[in-house]
């Protein structure tokens, strides 16, 4: 993540990205604009607190390999691997707290579904994350948000629903079905043979 913008807007989509797809791309697309962002950072965690028990999680590396590709020719989208430097489970608060030390003219708004935004304050320290930093939240179906009561630094975004999902994506490779249209075409076949078992 070097060679930044002075003083930039980065907004931080953190997931596991199993894999990455067509919804999670054409969301930072929108937010870029709707949100100012100057770059959207992809970090793709290596252990989701809240998804210990996945058994069809691809490896880390394989993941972001795969994140990188779909991102290819995307100037404004990047893709990192800076929680696999960090302590296990990936919590979003210490994220970007590391993250804030070690790129200190960052501006850093955190990207998060309204699914999550509604359970938020389940989260790690969410009093750390909303006094320190901004937060867009996206549209999800069937996530009714009231921008009027949200925290001053937060900001509801009606963007596109998109339906797709990586777990739809992964049903479908395990049963022998297209992931066209899912998927970035550029990346489709590799990604059917990553998931392939």
């Amino acid at each position: 993540m070097d060679n930044v913008l002075a003083h930039p807007r980065i907004g931080i989509f953190g997931g596991s990205f199993n894999p990455i797809h067509v919804g999670h791309i054409g969301l930072a697309r929108q937010l870029l604009s709707l949100a100012s962002l100057d770059e959207v950072w992809f970090l793709v965690s290596p252990l989701n607190p809240f998804k210990k028990a996945a058994t069809d999680l691809l490896d880390d590396e394989k993941r972001l390999l795969i994140a990188r590709e779909a991102l290819e020719g995307e100037q404004k989208l990047k893709v990192s691997d800076y929680e696999f430097h960090l302590p296990k489970p990936s919590y979003t608060w210490n994220t970007l707290r590391h993250l804030q030390a070690d790129y200190p003219t960052c501006h850093f708004v955190l990207v998060i579904g309204a699914d999550n935004w509604l359970a938020f304050d389940h989260w790690a320290h969410p009093d750390y994350i909303l006094a320190n930093f901004e937060i867009a939240v996206y549209a999800r179906p069937n996530c009714v948000i009231d921008p009027a009561a949200l925290p001053h630094n937060v900001r509801f975004f009606k963007t596109r629903l998109y339906d797709v999902s990586s777990t739809a994506i992964r049903e479908n490779i395990k049963n022998g079905l297209p992931i066209s249209g899912l998927v970035p075409d550029h990346v489709e076949g590799l990604i059917t043979e990553s998931y392939r078992k």
